[in-house]
């Protein structure tokens, strides 16, 4: 083989190796980026989370509360009717 063609060789194989690691590279940012999104994104659903489980807790502070105006609603009411009837029955 002569010089000339063992350097033309050389040379492109300095070539693949260079478009291979650049290549490579490259590659490792596109992960890096997905990476990057991908967290960004479970930091996002992280922080809905927090703020549904706020909002179901207020919802059920509600329910509750509702819950307790209700009886004592319902006490009102049946005291009420009681004492008519007892007015009514004199």
């Amino acid at each position: 083989m002569s010089t000339d063609n063992t350097v033309e060789a050389a040379l492109g194989a300095l070539r693949q190796a260079i478009s291979g690691l650049e290549n490579a590279v490259d590659m490792r940012f596109e992960a890096e980026r997905e990476n990057a999104e991908v967290e960004s994104e479970v930091k996002r659903v992280h922080a809905d989370r927090a703020r549904l489980a706020q909002e179901l807790d207020q919802a059920e502070f509600r329910a509750n509360r509702l819950e307790e105006v209700n009886r004592e609603v319902s006490r009102r009411l049946v005291t009420a009717m009681e004492t008519i009837r007892a007015v009514l029955d004199r």
